[in-house]
């Protein structure tokens, strides 16, 4: 079904030093020394930083002028994003990237939406997240500051009110590390909560990754700030939250689609991932309402 409308897109920034680093292959991994890693890791974290956690918003053709030279599964792929989207908003490669786009994207849906009943909706699933948390042994100190400053965000983006705030300020704050910061351990512990719930549902699907408990997985790979996030991560979160998400990949598989997959509706928010080509993982958060 076609969008009524192009929407907006929110990307990983990384994207634009993703020829920064050198590349290896298979046979290279027994000669690559830990000095090695870590300055792949340094290289990469002060690439980020150069980008605010959100971007402006630009044409999406600044995406396709940048790979106009690369590759032409990844041209294409970009070709039919334009399809569906026309601007996209760039996001810090900082291994928070799909819950720093999820923040933002969620939150300017409610503040252009004004939708009371969401609103509702989702505050009852976050008080049941916190409930999650309190039967797993957490205590309320290790998470309610995040949920607080969650719940602050959520009332400041409906209109009518003292602590209401403009699409403007919604982005200030996106790029504030006091807030952004705050909102994505929001999403982590929710995340988190979620896996330990069901871990009958998602242990096989942990093993498959890091061959962990799924507890030590969620204290490792889920809670830390700058973890990145796998399929396991988007599917918890959708479904603790219950807001849809599509996952299209923008990797170099050959696909007509682009690559998409669905959680719960195809009414959902959009959201892109794409594999580096060196060996560090990066996302891209995509983001938008489809008819």
């Amino acid at each position: 079904m076609q969008p009524q409308e192009q929407e907006e897109l929110v990307l990983d920034a990384e994207m634009d030093c993703v020829t920064s680093y050198p590349l290896y292959s298979l046979g290279d991994w027994d000669s690559i020394s830990d000095g090695d890693i870590m300055k792949q890791h340094t290289l990469h974290a002060g690439e980020a930083e150069k980008v605010p956690y959100v971007g402006d918003k630009e044409p999406l053709s600044t995406l396709a002028a940048e790979y106009q030279s690369g590759s032409p599964v990844l041209q294409e792929k970009i070709k039919i994003l334009g399809e569906q989207y026309s601007a996209i908003r760039r996001t810090r490669g900082d291994g928070n990237c799909f819950f720093r786009s999820f923040m933002f994207s969620y939150l300017e849906h409610i503040l252009e939406s004004q939708d009371k009943a969401e609103v509702v909706r989702i505050t009852a699933n976050v008080e049941e997240c916190q409930k999650t948390l309190r039967r797993l042994g957490y205590a309320d100190f290790t998470f309610e500051d995040f949920f607080t400053v969650f719940l602050e965000q959520l009332e400041s983006v409906m209109q009518g009110s003292e602590t209401s705030i403009s699409h403007d300020e919604l982005v200030e704050r996106s790029r504030d590390q006091s807030v952004s910061d705050y909102v994505v351990m929001f999403f982590r512990f929710v995340t988190s909560g979620e896996i330990q719930r069901r871990s009958d549902f998602f242990e096989p699907f942990i093993l498959g990754l890091t061959k962990t408990s799924v507890e030590q997985f969620c204290k490792t790979s889920v809670e830390p700030m700058g973890e990145e996030s796998d399929h396991v991560h988007v599917t918890a979160l959708s479904d603790a939250l219950g807001v849809p998400i599509r996952v299209m990949y923008l990797d170099r598989s050959s696909c007509d689609t682009g690559h998409v997959v669905s959680l719960r509706n195809p009414k959902a928010f959009w959201y892109a991932w794409r594999q580096r080509d060196d060996w560090f993982k990066s996302c891209s958060g995509i983001r938008g309402f489809t008819s």
